[in-house]
């Protein structure tokens, strides 16, 4: 079943989905203090009716669902395009599970119990950087590099002869980076700023590289370099449009 609190088209909706009715309570009244728009759901039902239903920005995705898997579902909705970010939340304390939600198209992860004020600030962060990234009050919509095209708008990479390559919204934001520092080595720290502390350390961020490589390939191994002791770089010309 879905819960709705009714917001403003002009506030970020977010969908906080957990199975606990205890922690959709607290999560959603932790989070109307700050203005959001805000639904909640305990299954992936409640879920995929409120994705139907309209617009959502963020969702704060527990993995352990009644009638699902959250790593499941996460995959899915980025295969379908869904490109508004997504915060895993479970009790698994374990790296296997952290490594396989970013992988499959998580941006952040929390692991059980977490302090409200932490989440509220990390989907802060989520969403400013959204607005940025994707071009909000700027006239270019497109980056190209080589025989590629970045949809800043619509979130996509389109290859040559404009098919599309599905990219999941850590892959995006990664490769949008790259692509804004063009020819300046970025460190791990500069392509996740969400995960800063622990990025240094984090070798997600080296396979969401591998990634973005086999997905630009045969062009992948030129376009991303390694830049050692410095991070990774795009060696081409990018033209905006």
């Amino acid at each position: 079943m879905t819960e709705i609190a009714t917001g403003t088209v002009d506030r970020p909706h977010l969908l906080i989905a957990d199975d606990d009715a205890d922690i959709r309570d607290l999560v959603t009244a932790q989070l109307m203090r700050e203005g959001y728009a805000l639904s909640a759901a305990g299954d992936v039902s409640g879920i995929r009716a409120t994705l139907a239903a309209g617009v959502v920005d963020l969702i704060v995705l527990d993995l352990g669902l009644p009638d699902g898997d959250g790593l499941t579902l996460c995959r899915e909705l980025r295969s379908e395009g869904y490109a508004g970010a997504i915060i895993m939340v479970t009790a698994r304390d374990s790296a296997i599970d952290r490594v396989l939600g970013l992988e499959l198209g998580a941006d952040d992860y929390l692991t059980k119990p977490f302090e409200p004020r932490e989440l509220t600030a990390r989907i802060r962060n989520l969403l400013r950087r959204g607005a940025r990234e994707t071009g909000a009050g700027a006239p270019v919509r497109f980056a190209a590099f080589g025989r590629w095209r970045l949809d800043l708008i619509k979130r996509r990479l389109l290859a040559p002869g404009d098919s599309v390559v599905m990219l999941s919204t850590a892959e995006f934001d990664m490769l949008s980076r790259l692509v804004q520092s063009v020819g300046r080595p970025l460190s791990r720290e500069a392509l996740i700023p969400a995960r800063a502390a622990t990025a240094a350390h984090d070798r997600t961020i080296d396979n969401q590289i591998s990634r973005l490589r086999q997905k630009l390939s045969p062009d992948g191994e030129d376009l991303i370099l390694t830049v050692r002791g410095q991070g990774y770089m795009l060696a081409a010309t990018v033209t905006f449009a």
